[in-house]
């Protein structure tokens, strides 16, 4: 089976894949060079969620959501409340996260497409810096492919727990496995409904998307128990640990178990306004090409229908909320917690149907700002900090809090000096930019063809920045968004090519231009000519 076809039935969630090899452990090793000595170095526990809106958290303003206990770590935490992806669609933006690097430069741009081999990411910097490196569950980031256990261990983890979730990668999944050996009902796939949809219907009080399987045999409940196996087991090595714990949920689809399928049932929630086919029209091109792909765009779901999906997904956050404490409270009675750097955060949002889309890909709030927290007992102060974060920031913010030298390639900036509590000077970020290939390149609907584009777009890369005022959003060939964030929070006057704001406008282009050329200078003049 060739790439394109291993691409496709990724995305369209196929269950089964054959005719690929897997990646030789050879080759694994073979990127893996001998380890430093690191002891009395902090551990770091990153714990990331995939999806994960940042207003679906109590901690940060929603008085619905039920999560106790990443309430209480955020409470222990620096509190991002304006942390904002580089690129909002999983594959890309977890590469701006372990390499610190804009997708421009990374060179990933497109879910289920190869990391450049000359890139390295922050697990293997650790792991040659004398850290012990796990995985456990999703990565989604691999130098070559099908996503095995021995690829994953290339990009820099000595032990894999590997699960990616989609139906395509099920035959490397060690959820996959365990659950073969563990669940009664392991012939049932983990995705399925207890009944159909069509079935239960959304008038009455049962969740049409309640999960066929058991809770325990989940694979949130599986991350969060692996998790915790690993730590136990790292606690006992005397160099420190690096433990990435990858969650797959609250990404869609919307099955959630008991209880967590109830939890939300007497809620009324606030829906997104409903779009027109008239409303997506009045969107560039591009957006319109997204919103409206496959043969049943979701643009004017039926309400109820959506009230369950809101009801799933914070069923899968709470869910999820549990595991962590979970997962915390071990980590306090190993003893760790004070030696132990936390993170938390998720790789993008969901538009949640905001804007008439489901899921992400594009620069609107929703797929942007995700939560952001990070706990180190007595070197972090706690609090919300409001400054501007990109998510290349994690990278340079952990390396400074461990004692390591920024990698010379990264392109984010530590944020220590303003979290350490120590009055350090401090030069917060004026805006945030992002870059996302629009429509999706690789879909059931869209494939590009070489000076053709994509269905009449000739080049589908969109650039963003968000400064405290203003959104900008440039698309070749005449296409773009400009927004007044102070009047119009909710992005839904479009006010490009006003000619009241043509120097905003023009301002706002010059600038992504500045950071297009600006943000490349570490590719551009190699480390060896400055020594």
């Amino acid at each position: 089976m060739d790439r394109r076809s291993f691409i496709q039935q990724s995305i369209t969630g196929a269950t089964a894949l054959s005719g690929i090899s897997s990646a030789r452990p050879s080759e694994a090793e073979e990127r893996l060079p001998d380890r430093g000595d690191a002891r009395g170095k902090p551990n770091i526990l990153f714990i990331m969620t995939d999806q994960q809106r940042y207003d679906c958290l109590g901690a940060n303003g929603n008085r619905i959501i039920q999560t106790p206990n990443l309430d209480r770590l955020a409470s222990q935490s620096a509190n991002f409340s304006h942390c904002y992806v580089q690129a909002p669609v999983c594959v890309p933006s977890r590469a701006c996260f372990f390499t610190g690097r804009y997708a421009h430069s990374h060179r990933n741009r497109v879910n289920y497409t190869e990391l450049p081999s000359d890139e390295t990411l922050m697990q293997h910097r650790l792991r040659e810096a004398g850290y012990s490196t796990c995985l456990v569950g999703k990565t989604h980031l691999y130098y070559d492919y099908p996503p095995t256990r021995e690829e994953a261990m290339r990009t820099g983890f000595d032990t894999v727990e590997l699960h990616d979730g989609a139906g395509s990668t099920d035959p490397w999944s060690d959820y996959v496995k365990w659950r073969n050996q563990n669940d009664p009902k392991k012939d049932v796939y983990y995705r399925a409904l207890a009944r159909p949809e069509k079935d239960v219907g959304y008038s009455g009080k049962t969740n049409p998307f309640l999960c066929a399987i058991d809770e325990e045999f989940t694979d949130t409940s599986w991350t969060g128990l692996k998790t915790r196996e690993h730590l136990k087991r790292l606690a006992e090595k005397k160099e420190p640990f690096f433990l990435f714990s990858s969650y797959w949920k609250p990404h869609s689809p919307f099955e959630v178990p008991r209880p967590f399928d109830s939890l939300y049932n007497d809620v009324d929630f606030e829906l997104p306004k409903q779009e027109s086919l008239e409303d997506i029209q009045k969107l560039p091109l591009p957006l319109q090409k997204l919103i409206l792909r496959g043969n049943n765009p979701p643009y004017d779901m039926d309400r109820k229908r959506l009230e369950w999906i809101y009801r799933s997904y914070y069923g899968a956050i709470t869910h999820i909320d549990r595991e962590v404490g979970t997962t915390l409270d071990t980590l306090d009675e190993l003893g760790l917690s004070d030696d132990t750097i936390v993170v938390f955060c998720s790789d993008h949002g969901d538009q949640l149907l905001e804007h008439g889309l489901m899921g992400k890909n594009v620069f609107f709030e929703a797929s942007e700002r995700v939560p952001f927290m990070i706990r180190f007992p007595g070197k972090i102060q706690p609090g919300q900090y409001d400054e501007f974060m990109e998510t290349i920031d994690v990278l340079p913010t952990l390396f400074e809090l461990i004692g390591l030298e920024e990698p010379y390639p990264c392109q984010g900036q530590s944020m220590v000096p303003l979290i350490s509590g120590e009055g350090k000077s401090f030069t917060p970020r004026d805006c945030v930019f992002s870059e996302n290939v629009i429509p999706e390149v690789f879909s059931s609907s869209f494939f590009f063809e070489k000076d053709r584009g994509v269905k009449g777009i000739r080049h589908p890369d969109a650039k963003m920045i968000w400064t405290r005022e203003w959104k900008f959003n440039y698309y070749p060939e005449g296409y773009a968004e400009l927004y007044h964030l102070k009047d119009d929070p909710n992005e839904q006057r479009n006010l490009a090519g006003d000619p009241d704001y043509r120097n905003t406008e023009r301002e706002l282009k010059d600038r992504i231009l500045d950071w297009l050329i600006n943000s490349v200078e570490t590719d551009q003049i190699a480390e060896r000519w400055l020594v």
